[in-house]
This record gives structure tokens, C-alpha cells and sequence, in this order.
């Protein structure tokens, strides 16, 4: 099997309190293969969302080793963190994270303007039309509905072309239907970009679509890190 594109070994991230260190992860391993959907389940409160924001480099553990799409993550500055992602990671959240004084097109070019892409907006408002968009380029967030806009947050997570998907309850703020939708974009274009998906939800039936599921509870992982041999 080749290297995984994903790898935690032993890793632990403790942060202070008031009330004293707080054990947010406690040792847990884990390899993602490249290509491969990932189901992360476990309660609110259970380290899930942070896992993701180690494996984004937005965390930085107190020890163990992180090595995404073989870059050891380990000892690099800010700045080298933010070209790793830049040119790996594409991060959905719950919230959509767009900047409301921008259009859908600027938001989508904004990270292929930081990599230095000739035709951010060009290549935007393809990426755009890929998620059924391209009439929608020149409304800003607050004109779209909650469902356009984590639309408008996926074309921008894979426009600059991020093997890794990371999506933290991408569904979380839609209802049923629009999330339902969603779901089928976010698996469609994971599968025709070769991308790695990791999948934080609250859906069993949703997490049940992805390759494996991995069941975190007080910051370990307790079934499903690793691939049966």
C-alpha cells in the first residue's frame, strides 16, 4: 500500500485554562490513503473538529507527528504553514466562512489570487458553474440562500485545486433537502478531482457513504483509524 497522504502518530494537543490543562487530543493515530472518504463521528466536545485543524496546520500539537501529503508539519512557521495550505487543503465548515463584502466570484478567487493564478475570475467562475452557480457570480453571501453559499464555499475549497477536503458539519446550518444536495456535489467532485475527503457529521447514514468511519471520544480515536490488514 503506498504512504498515506494523511498520517498522525501519537499525537497530543493539551491547551491551558483557567481552570488548567485541558487534554484536548490524547494520543491518536491515524493514516488516510490518498483518493479515500473518511467518516469522522464521535459527540460535540470529543476533539473532532480540532483533529482537523492539526491536520489543516491551524493547530499545533503539543507532541507527536503530523505529516500531511508528505510534509512533515512539525517546526514550520506560519507562513510555510499557510503555502502548505494553500496549495493542499480545501476546508468547508458549518458556517461557510465566505467574506460578505465580496461577491460569490471574489470569494472563489480570493486563494487562487494568493497562489498567483493568471485568471483567478476566469477560473472561478468556471468552478462556480461547476456547483451550478454561474448565475449567482455577482450576489454577495447575504443575497444567497444558506445552501448557495456552502455551494460557493466548495468551489472555493477545490478551485485551487487541494487534494485534501476537509468538511466539518458541511450540512450542519442547511435543511434536510439542500443538505441532501450538498452531500451529492461535495462526493461528486471529491470523486472527479481524485480528492481525499475527511468528513466531520452528525449523520450516520451520511458518514456511512464515506470509505471508513472513524469514532473519536475524548480525543482518542476509538474504532476505525487504520485499514484492516
Amino acid at each position: 500500500m503506498p504512504a498515506p497522504i494523511i498520517s498522525l502518530e501519537n499525537v497530543h494537543l493539551t491547551l491551558s485554562s483557567r481552570a488548567g490543562p485541558v487534554d484536548i487530543l490524547r494520543g491518536i493515530d491515524l493514516t488516510v490513503q490518498s483518493g479515500e472518504a473518511l467518516g469522522i463521528v464521535g459527540p460535540s466536545g470529543s476533539g473532532k473538529t480540532t483533529l482537523l485543524m492539526v491536520i489543516a496546520g491551524l493547530e499545533h500539537v503539543s507532541s507527536g507527528a503530523v505529516t500531511v501529503n508528505g510534509t512533515p508539519l512539525a517546526g514550520k512557521n506560519e507562513d510555510a504553514l499557510a503555502r502548505f495550505r494553500r496549495d493542499t487543503i480545501g476546508i468547508v465548515f458549518q458556517s461557510f466562512h465566505l467574506i460578505p463584502t465580496m461577491t460569490a466570484l471574489e470569494n472563489v478567487a480570493v486563494p487562487l489570487e494568493f497562489k498567483g493564478a493568471a485568471d483567478a475570475l476566469g477560473f472561478a467562475g468556471k468552478h462556480l458553474e461547476r456547483v451550478g452557480l454561474g448565475h449567482r457570480l455577482t450576489h454577495y453571501p447575504g443575497q444567497l440562500s444558506g445552501g448557495e453559499q456552502q455551494r460557493v464555499a466548495i468551489a472555493r475549497a477545490l478551485a485551487s485545486g487541494a487534494k485534501i477536503i476537509l468538511a466539518d458539519e458541511p450540512t450542519g446550518n442547511l435543511d434536510l433537502d439542500t443538505g441532501a444536495a450538498i452531500m451529492e456535489l461535495l462526493f461528486r467532485l471529491k470523486q472527479e478531482e481524485g480528492a481525499t475527503l475527511l468528513l466531520i457529521t452528525h449523520d450516520s447514514a451520511l458518514a456511512k457513504r464515506c470509505d471508513r468511519i472513524a469514532s473519536v471520544r475524548d480525543g482518542r480515536i476509538v474504532s476505525g483509524a487504520h485499514h484492516a490488514s
